[in-house]
């Protein structure tokens, strides 16, 4: 039989087992407790984007949230998109008409633009067919405006040019003339333009710093508005665009301008997560962007202009163009998991764990008392043995090695009953085998000492001792 290491049958092992399920647990849940960091890539570096998340990053290390930010700069939108695509970022800052990754999914509306195309009144444009000929002022802009504009114009029929502000404009084109925004009215009073246009939020200071430099060389402050009345057919020629409404009295209200709402289209600013973000992290994130906002705004206006996107139902939302993420439906519709719910299969798990190292440990206990027993039975037939083996012995040497074994065998069971309470009846047998065998041995040793041969009959007769008497 392998002989069994003396410290597996220590009360110390058994604790020792114990307390090490019990840190293995408590690092476990110092994990789940653990903020969670998540790369964000933000675009463009001249927007008002970055500064809107660092925003954002600041108020959640404030606030101790679960879910950190890591900032991400990229230079333009094309970028941040692309590193969402090829897995660089979790998170990233998109305009789905410039480049929509394939698996990006909404969280939230950073900022809503919307195409605002102004004039005076007397100039006699409200309506895109008219802005044939004519020429629009534009003040700083990217790129992806440009396609925006040219889109919308060639829907109507029309051509986006650029050239000397003095060329003469064929009807079916539309010429464009960098403006700086502080110009806008001197250009439109020295009519080296007819109108204005910009794509930006409609409540942003300087769409209303805009408006309010277009009404000021306007006679009687009238001012018009081109809006876009077929936006829906646009819209589903052009998915990636959005209908955008401005609505009435938001530029003023005596006179209310516009009179009533305008229709037009535009692009967005949209915080995209990669598909396979966890949803419950996905709701940790959008909640955030919502309840921080106040915080937020406190070092980025940007964040008073963040909200949800619009939709109608679950299946809308996920089965939309530009799809919104799960996770951000859960916080919209108010159906976030639980503690319970975030982290049961990990609970359970780590219940299945206890439970099976408790069972263990109770298997182990067991185990190791079946084996102690099982040596107290080994040096109770030992010493059995050693009774019959020492009336046939006659040698004085061998006779002591019995009497030292017969010790030894004594001081293990000393040792066993000082490691456990031993059942009555165990300790009585091996108590009775060992005085037995002592007395044998030393009837053995006196019979040795006489002079008897070891085939002669021993003068004695060897007698077993009882616990408590003789017999």
């Amino acid at each position: 039989m392998p002989t069994i290491p003396p410290w597996l049958f220590t009360r110390g092992t058994l604790a020792a087992v114990a307390i090490a399920g019990l840190v293995a647990a408590g690092a476990v849940a110092v994990y789940l407790a653990q903020a969670t960091t998540l790369v964000i890539a933000v675009a463009p570096r001249d927007g008002t984007e970055p500064g809107l998340i660092r925003a954002y990053a600041d108020a959640l290390d404030a606030g101790g949230k679960a879910v950190r930010f890591k900032i991400l700069p990229f230079d333009d939108v094309r970028e941040s998109a692309a590193a969402l695509q090829d897995g660089r970022a979790d998170l990233a800052v998109v305009r789905p008409d410039v480049d929509l990754p394939t698996n990006g999914l909404t969280l939230a509306i950073l900022r809503d633009q919307a195409m605002i195309i102004v004039s005076p009144e007397t100039a006699g444009i409200d309506a895109f067919p008219k802005l044939g000929g004519r020429r629009l002022g534009i003040a700083a802009h990217k790129d992806a405006d440009l396609s925006l504009l040219k889109s919308i114009l060639g829907y109507y029929g029309l051509t986006l040019e650029t050239g000397p502000v003095g060329a003469k404009v064929p009807a079916q084109s539309v010429l464009l003339v960098p403006v700086e925004g502080a110009q806008a009215g001197p250009a439109i009073r020295a009519r080296t333009v007819d109108a204005f246009v910009s794509i930006i939020a409609p409540s942003a200071p300087k769409a209303l710093a805009l408006v309010e430099a277009v009404k000021a060389v306007s006679k009687g402050g009238k001012v018009a508005f081109v809006g876009v009345p077929d936006d829906a057919a646009i819209i589903e020629r052009f998915p990636r665009l959005q209908a955008v409404t401005v609505p009435g009295g938001l530029f003023g209200g005596a006179p209310k301008l516009p009179d009533d709402d305008v229709k037009t289209v535009g692009a967005s600013y949209r915080l995209m997560a990669r598909a396979s973000l966890g949803r419950v992290v996905a709701a940790d994130v959008t909640q955030n962007l919502f309840e921080l906002r106040t915080a937020a705004a406190k070092t980025s206006d940007a964040a008073e202009y963040v909200l949800a996107p619009a939709y109608e139902t679950t299946v809308a939302a996920t089965s939309a163009r530009i799809p919104i993420h799960p996770g951000a439906i859960d916080y919209y519709e108010r159906e976030q998991h639980s503690f319970v719910d975030r982290y049961g299969d990990t609970l359970y798990l780590l219940a299945a764990l206890a439970g099976g190292l408790v069972s263990a440990m109770a298997w182990l206990r067991q185990r190791l008392a079946g084996l102690r027993r099982e040596r107290i039975d080994e040096v109770t037939d030992r010493l059995l043995a050693i009774i019959d083996e020492a009336r046939t012995l006659r040698d004085p040497a061998a006779i002591a090695a019995l009497n030292v074994e017969i010790d030894r065998l004594a001081t293990e069971v000393v040792r066993y009953a000082r490691a456990r309470a031993p059942e009555m009846r165990t300790m009585a047998a091996v108590g009775i085998a060992i005085e037995t065998a002592k007395a044998t041995v030393a009837d053995c040793r006196n019979a040795a000492a006489a002079g008897h041969g070891p085939d002669s009959k021993p003068p004695f007769k060897p007698s077993l001792h009882l616990a408590g008497g003789e017999a």
